[in-house]
């Protein structure tokens, strides 16, 4: 009996276990409701902004949900690469249409944030770092700037 319920108690923590390394990908409606919520906090965003980021978002999580499970069955194509980013150029265009002047500024530093693996929260540099110089998007498209020789 007490065997059984050391047997018992094993299988339950094993169960456990195995169900918290499993990686569940979420939603495409989760992703595009982060997304907004990250937004709005940084952007202001009045209530029709929110609801048409969400539908931009939700299509472009919604596609590449897709995709990512294409590819993991190994049946992705070397086009799929290519849709997936320009999936994400064009939600960034079409939610950049949506917003004020301002909030298109803003916007920008999200996406440079975004890009460059910061965000706003992860400011704090511990003793002996140097702070990194960060650039913008520009700076990532344009060549680099010619420095001056010293004759």
């Amino acid at each position: 009996m007490k065997r059984l319920v050391i047997l018992l108690v094993f299988l339950v923590g094993i169960n456990g276990l195995v169900r918290a390394q499993q990686n569940k990908m979420p939603t495409p409606s989760e992703i595009a409701q982060k997304n907004v919520e990250d937004l709005d906090k940084r952007l202001k965003l009045n209530g029709t902004q929110k609801s048409v980021i969400y539908s931009f978002t939700y299509n472009q999580a919604k596609e590449q949900a897709e995709l990512i499970k294409r590819q993991q069955a190994g049946n992705s194509k070397e086009e799929d690469v290519d849709k997936f980013y320009k999936l994400q150029n064009e939600t960034t265009k079409n939610i950049r249409n949506v917003l004020r002047p301002e909030q298109q500024l803003e916007y920008d530093k999200v996406i440079e944030e975004r890009l460059s693996g910061k965000s706003p929260k992860n400011k704090k540099k511990k003793k002996g770092e140097e702070e990194e110089v960060q650039s913008d998007i520009k700076g990532l498209l344009s060549a680099p700037p010619v420095e001056k020789q010293n004759p």
